[in-house]
């Protein structure tokens, strides 16, 4: 038996096991390799393939098959989604959507141009990119700059409804690809560097009709927690647990987007995602009225809801009063993890505060936290000791508090960056190896706070921001293997940029990565050794993707450099301060490479 039939075998016994209460068509089309139905590849974010003639042994001969242009200069991030002989592509602002035709040539079958005001472009953080389409039941569903939600007939293109979800003019916009879970689509929302207040709200798929809205922070009855059913670290979270961590009606324009991906355990009905930074960026605007810090909850947080409901299961906060815009927005992977002799159904997340968690997703208890990262240094670690009253929160190390050091003094050397040790570019894992393969953006910096004033609509940061490499180091970026029961690095390949794309692995052996600089790379699983690279027309922030197509398997990826690492490039920015801190440390890229903004895919001979 081949190993792709192997696992295909093994996937298809587990999802028998499973009640249907998925969407039954997203769970059919993600199930069959030969199409990539999902952004994250399937419910679990896998970012994993069967498909395996494609592999270790030949994977240096891949080449070039074809090639298409969006049209679009800025960062292009996501994947097109593959659903049976047709390919569909998206692009950053202004969203265009095209459908290929595989069977003849790749010709466009239909483009959708969405009518949008480019004044949105002006509250778009760390530039204009979309992270992809959603597929569902004949529909394909965009989620606009503008946070116009579309559905669009998959043949035709033809708008079957569209609703809008937030308003630009208080800095809401729409950036994250949306999930489609039993019959709804979800979306979050971005701008907490505007001051909103993040939510994430699911849709009917046939009507467009708001089921519900869940919200990042605020009183029990907009957050949808349930103070007594609703844990944290496996106990109830109480009366008005998010209020109770604000001063007055701060949390009103208290942050806590929702931009990143979305996760979802069938078998629970539970989904899971991560919220965003507290606003402002100056944490001693966020203090409590005796000038003491207070948690922001629910910022910093991977929440667990119930899509019918939205009701949240769990939560658990990583970065408590935050102090460095450390997000939490990245990927949840779900899988069976053995940790400490006991496997768990397990959730795994890389945090942009340089922390690798390892959760169990029934209840939220926290079972591994580790730096992924050996230039962690703003925290001595997190405490695992239940019994101790800062249980599951890190430990700041005081020198690089920015809260405690004070407003208008520049906190130096403070590792990661705001950008995390790794953003919203997945991770993946092999069944196969049960490793998980990760971006890294090797990034420290150094930040000084002060005083800023909250107008909808314009910036609410209070941060300046400066972006360098860990001392004694020049380059900014790793790809690393990470044992996840263990909270251990297995090895570790430095890059010159930082890893800015989505990690593809697949049953071939191989996993697969862009670089800033332009190259795509596929590397030994086993070992990381570099076995393939080529360089594309520009720089590739998109996430790598796999399909087959009459039975030859392809893997592709978008060029088109952007996002808030190529936010220099993609926006024309000079000064080193610019992009929130990122544009010093980046400003080499231009020696490598352009915008562009392209999709190739490759073959065997």
């Amino acid at each position: 038996m081949s190993r792709s039939v192997g696992a295909a075998a093994l996937l298809l016994t587990t999802a028998l096991a499973m009640p249907a209460i998925a969407n039954d068509d997203v769970l059919k089309q993600s199930k069959d390799p030969n199409q990539w139905a999902l952004q994250t590849g399937d419910y679990a974010n896998h970012r994993f393939s069967t498909l395996d003639q494609i592999n270790t042994r030949n994977v240096g001969d891949l080449k070039v098959a074809w090639s298409f242009s969006t049209g679009v200069l800025r960062g292009h991030e996501g994947t097109p989604l593959v659903i049976g002989s047709t390919m569909y592509l998206h692009s950053p602002f202004p969203n265009v959507v095209y459908a290929l035709n595989l069977d003849d040539e790749n010709k466009i079958i239909w483009k959708y141009s969405p009518k949008q005001d480019p004044s949105v472009i002006g509250v778009m953080c760390c530039d204009t990119v979309n992270r992809g389409l959603a597929y569902a039941e004949g529909k394909i569903f965009l989620y606009q700059a503008d946070t116009t939600v579309v559905a669009l007939d998959a043949k035709t293109g033809q708008e079957a409804w569209k609703v809008v979800n937030g308003d630009p003019k208080k800095g809401e916009t729409g950036v994250a690809a949306p999930v489609v879970i039993k019959d709804k689509v979800i979306v979050g929302i971005s701008g907490a560097e505007f001051g909103i207040q993040g939510s994430i709200t699911a849709y009917d798929i046939k009507t467009g009709k708001r089921a519900w809205r869940g919200y990042s922070v605020g009183p029990d009855d907009q957050i949808l927690f349930d103070p007594q059913k609703t844990t944290s670290l496996g106990k109830p979270v109480g009366k008005d647990s998010s209020l109770k961590t604000w001063t007055g009606d701060q949390w009103k324009i208290g942050g806590g987007s929702v931009w990143g991906w979305f996760s979802y355990d069938p078998e629970l009905d539970l989904f899971y995602y991560g919220t965003a930074n507290p606003s402002t960026w100056n944490p001693a605007q966020r203090a409590g009225p005796d000038g003491k810090q207070i948690d922001q909850k629910w910022t910093m947080s991977i929440i667990a809801r119930n899509p019918d409901t939205g009701v949240a299961a769990w939560a658990y906060q990583m970065t408590p009063f935050d102090e460095w815009d450390y997000d939490g927005i990245n990927e949840m992977i779900l899988v069976d993890q053995e940790v400490a002799g006991k496997t768990h159904k397990a959730l795994v997340h890389f945090d942009r505060n340089g922390f690798g968690y390892t959760l169990d997703r029934t209840n939220g208890e926290l079972l591994v936290a580790k730096p992924y990262d050996p230039d962690l240094n703003w925290s001595s670690g997190v405490e695992m000791d239940k019994s101790k009253p800062n249980y599951g929160r890190p430990t700041v190390v005081a020198s690089k508090s920015t809260f405690l050091n004070g407003a208008d003094v520049n906190t130096k050397n403070i590792c990661p960056a705001a950008l995390g040790f790794k953003d919203q570019q997945p991770a993946a894992y092999s069944p196969e190896t049960r490793l998980f393969y990760v971006p890294i953006n090797n990034v420290c910096m150094d930040y000084e706070p002060f005083k800023v004033s909250y107008t909808p609509g314009q910036p609410y940061v209070g941060a300046t921001l400066s972006m360098f490499p860990p001392e004694g180091k020049t380059n900014t970026g790793h790809v690393i293997a990470w044992d996840a029961g263990k909270g251990e690095i297995v090895y570790s390949h430095d890059e010159r940029f930082s890893v800015w794309s989505g990690v593809l692995a697949t049953a071939g052996g191989i996993f697969c990565h862009g670089t800033l600089d332009g190259y795509l790379k596929c590397r030994d699983q086993k070992d990381g050794k570099e076995l393939f690279k080529h360089r594309n027309p520009s720089g590739i922030i998109g996430n790598v993707f796999t399909y087959s197509h009459k039975g030859k398997q392809y893997i592709g990826v978008f060029s088109g450099v952007g996002g808030w690492a190529g936010i220099g490039l993609a926006a024309g920015l000079d000064k080193p301060t610019d992009g929130l801190g990122a544009v010093g440390n980046y400003a080499g890229l231009k020696e490598f490479t352009a915008l562009g903004g392209t999709l190739s895919v490759y073959s065997l001979p």
